[in-house]
């Protein structure tokens, strides 16, 4: 069930509206539905040591999310808290991007995914930790120390499937090409993120381009992989609440509990 909702954290910026709630709504947005999907690997790792790996990850990304959602409603107007943005919000109120709602692939998809998804959180937090909004850099700080852990580990993974066995090397070259649609969603710069970068509270997307390629050429260059060009086809929409189809099956699964029984706590 549910668990009860927790209090806005407070800073010196945390009184009123703020017009750049809507960026941060998306951030928390991706962390939220990316825990969910690496959930899914709770006894479909590889190995038990990544069951609990990716687990953890997953948690880390719940905590991101946790931190920023009731920060949110403090700002926004609406004074919701974590639960009132995870569990009731119907699909065209989410703003995540669509590289997080996939469905779950094999290993080598995972971890092409996690390497993209965790090198652009590297360089969002590691930018949001100079935010003029003392909430939003708290957050980014913590979350800094976690995600350079999640890119080591997708790194370590990529590594050894790319410069392992044929087939492995195969597989995880074939899972760079699938995950190459998702990607530029995660650095366009929309109305909300080009707000909060000119407040000083977030940072452009578009921004984060170069450094986020940059780190992950260098990983698959070192796994003796190589990087696919581009795409004929690329996802978008997912900021202004337009998703794929996978992400109705994901939320029905995952607030089906609260749905069932509104308003219950543990």
């Amino acid at each position: 069930m549910t668990t009860p909702h927790s209090s806005p954290p407070r800073s010196e910026n945390s009184g009123g509206t703020k017009p750049y709630a809507a960026y941060l709504l998306g951030l928390a947005d991706d962390a939220m539905v990316y825990a969910q999907r690496l959930g899914e690997w709770m006894t479909n790792a590889p190995q038990i040591e990544e069951d609990m790996a990716l687990g953890n990850i997953a948690l880390d990304l719940l905590g991101q999310a946790r931190g920023l959602y009731p920060y949110v409603g403090s700002i926004d107007g609406t004074g919701r808290g974590e639960d009132d943005f995870a569990m009731v919000r119907d699909e065209r109120e989410w703003h995540n991007v669509h590289l997080v709602e996939q469905e779950r692939g094999d290993f080598a998809d995972e971890m092409a995914r996690l390497l993209w998804f965790s090198a652009y959180q590297v360089e969002l937090h590691a930018a949001l930790t100079g935010s003029t909004d003392d909430v939003v850099a708290g957050v980014a700080g913590k979350a800094l120390k976690e995600v350079r852990y999640h890119l080591d580990h997708a790194s370590l993974w990529v590594v050894r499937l790319g410069d392992g066995t044929d087939e492995s090397k195969r597989r995880m070259q074939a899972a760079l090409e699938r995950v190459l649609p998702y990607l530029a969603e995660l650095f366009d710069d929309d109305e909300a993120s080009v707000q909060a970068a000119g407040l000083g509270a977030g940072v452009r997307p578009s921004a984060l381009h170069d450094p986020v390629v940059a780190r992950v050429k260098a990983v698959v260059s070192e796994a003796t992989l190589s990087l696919p060009d581009g795409s004929s086809w690329r996802s978008r929409g997912g900021r202004s609440g337009v998703h794929s189809r996978p992400m109705g099956y994901l939320l029905a699964e995952m607030q089906h509990i609260a749905r069932s029984h509104p308003g219950a706590t543990w």
